[in-house]
C-alpha cells in the first residue's frame, strides 16, 4: 500500500492535484507485491520562470525508486514521472529476475505479473562493452572540477586528499556541481 507525503514549493497542493497525484502515482502500486507499504514523498515546485517540477521518492529497504521531471504543466509532469517509475521497476524487476531469483532482498518487493520485457519484447541484458581502470590521485573538490572540465566528462573520481576518501563530483542540470562523499 502506498502513503503520500505531498508538498509543494511555491504552490498551493489543491484537493485536486493531491487527488491527481495520487490516483497516478497509485498505479505502479499494481507492481507491488501484497503486503508491502511504501511512502512517496512527492515534491512539486514551481520556478519563476512558471516551469515546473515534479520528484517522486520511494524508498524501500533496499531500493529507492526516484524521478524528477521538469515540465511546463505540472499535470503533463506528473503522467512523465509514473511513465519513468514504471521504467526503473520493470528494470529493477529484469535484474531481480536474471541473478535474485530466490534470495531475499529486492524481489520481495515486486510481484510476479510485471512484464520483465522492454518494448521491443525482448529481455533486458546489461552489457559491459568497455572497463576502465586508473589510480585515484589525491586532490581538493576545486582540482576534481578541474580535471572532469578538461577531460569533458559529467563525473569524476578521485581520492579526497584530506580525508584519504573516495569521493565524486558530478555536473548538475542546473550547469551547477555536485559532490558525492563515501564512507
Amino acid at each position: 500500500m502506498l502513503n503520500f507525503n505531498i508538498r509543494g514549493e511555491n504552490i498551493e497542493v489543491t484537493p485536486a492535484l493531491r487527488d491527481y497525484v495520487e490516483n497516478k502515482v497509485q498505479k505502479i502500486e499494481k507492481y507491488f507485491n501484497q503486503g508491502v507499504n511504501a511512502t512517496a514523498n512527492v515534491n512539486l515546485k514551481v520556478y519563476n520562470d512558471k516551469k515546473t517540477k515534479v520528484e517522486v521518492t520511494i524508498p524501500l529497504k533496499n531500493l529507492t525508486l526516484r524521478a524528477e521531471e521538469r515540465h511546463d504543466d505540472m499535470y503533463a509532469a506528473i503522467d512523465l514521472i509514473v511513465d519513468k517509475l514504471e521504467r526503473q521497476i520493470r528494470k529493477h524487476k529484469t535484474k531481480v529476475n536474471r541473478k535474485l531469483r530466490e534470495r531475499e532482498g529486492v524481489g520481495v518487493y515486486f510481484a510476479n505479473t510485471v512484464p520483465n520485457n522492454n518494448e521491443n519484447g525482448k529481455e533486458e541484458e546489461f552489457e559491459i562493452v568497455r572497463t576502465k581502470q586508473f589510480d585515484l590521485k589525491p586532490m581538493d573538490e576545486d582540482e576534481a572540477i578541474l580535471q572532469m572540465n578538461l577531460l569533458g566528462h559529467d563525473f569524476y573520481i578521485y581520492t579526497d586528499a584530506e580525508t584519504n576518501s573516495t569521493n565524486i563530483v558530478y555536473r548538475r542540470k542546473d550547469g551547477k556541481y555536485g559532490l558525492i562523499e563515501t564512507s
